[in-house]
């Protein structure tokens, strides 16, 4: 079994543009009905629509393709061991480059769309993410002295980061939908952004791609923002400017909740 346990987000990566369009190309536009989405205690996730059209002068099909990318985060797993009968965890492996969210729409299976390579390049569809080889860190002492020792993962790469995915996907965080950009009219279509309630916060983007004859020909990027309102962004701030100033105070208030509850119990 593996456990994953997010570390703090890092930037966003840069996304691969295709070539200028040739003539006879179609191009993208399109928008969000929304660029912000607020966070607050009532907040059990959000459903954002995107629409766009297409405007291509030549009678070749076109594909599109949705891209919904979280804020990046390093992502720490552990991998459970048994050993003379006791569970323990193993050295921690901490993937770069992973994006809180991710989420792929498409009129048609991705496969059917482009080939690997183009996916590839492009980095769309899960199988595609840059992820970076991840790191296994471990403490060792030598002549009394503790350093850090640092080693690449070797053929055990692809179980680890096939682990990532997994327990992404079962937290809804990466999903992808073959048939999830309809076309509402010849050329007019839309699709739906469901951000669960566990999507991080942070910037988003949304990348609109217009594929034809099994190439990208247009993109459009389209930003997207998650953030905390509130009391709860409040006390988000200040857990993070202040992590001991809110440990202590966290205590306090336990010990002081624990001594009233025991006083009521007292006189009762």
């Amino acid at each position: 079994m593996i456990a994953p346990a997010a570390l703090p987000p890092a930037p966003p990566a840069a996304v691969s543009t295709p070539s200028r369009p040739g003539p006879g190309d179609a191009v993208v536009s399109a928008a969000l009905t929304e660029t912000r989405v607020e966070v607050t205690s009532g907040y059990h996730g959000a459903r954002i629509v995107l629409y766009g059209a297409v405007f291509n002068p030549s009678t070749r099909p076109t594909d599109v393709v949705v891209v919904v990318r979280g804020p990046e985060r390093p992502i720490r797993l552990v991998r459970k061991l048994r050993v003379a009968g006791v569970w323990l965890n193993s050295r921690p492996v901490v993937f770069e480059g992973a994006p809180g969210f991710y989420m792929t729409a498409s009129t048609r299976p991705l496969p059917e769309i482009a080939g690997f390579g183009v996916l590839r390049r492009a980095g769309i569809g899960v199988d595609h993410l840059r992820i970076e080889a991840p790191e296994e860190r471990h403490t060792v002492t030598r002549y009394g002295i503790r350093d850090v020792v640092v080693s690449r993962l070797g053929a055990d790469y692809l179980d680890w980061r096939r682990a990532v995915i997994r327990l992404m996907e079962k937290s809804d965080l990466y999903k992808a939908d073959t048939n999830g950009v309809r076309y509402v009219d010849r050329n007019l279509f839309r699709a739906d952004v469901d951000l669960p309630t566990e999507a991080p916060t942070g910037r988003y983007e949304t990348e609109v791609w217009l594929f034809q004859d099994g190439r990208p020909v247009s993109v459009k990027v389209r930003p997207l923002t998650v953030a905390k309102v509130g009391i709860e962004r409040r006390i988000y701030d200040f857990a993070h400017v202040a992590p001991w100033l809110y440990g202590l105070l966290c205590v306090g208030l336990a010990l002081v909740s624990g001594w009233i509850a025991s006083a009521l119990f007292r006189r009762s």
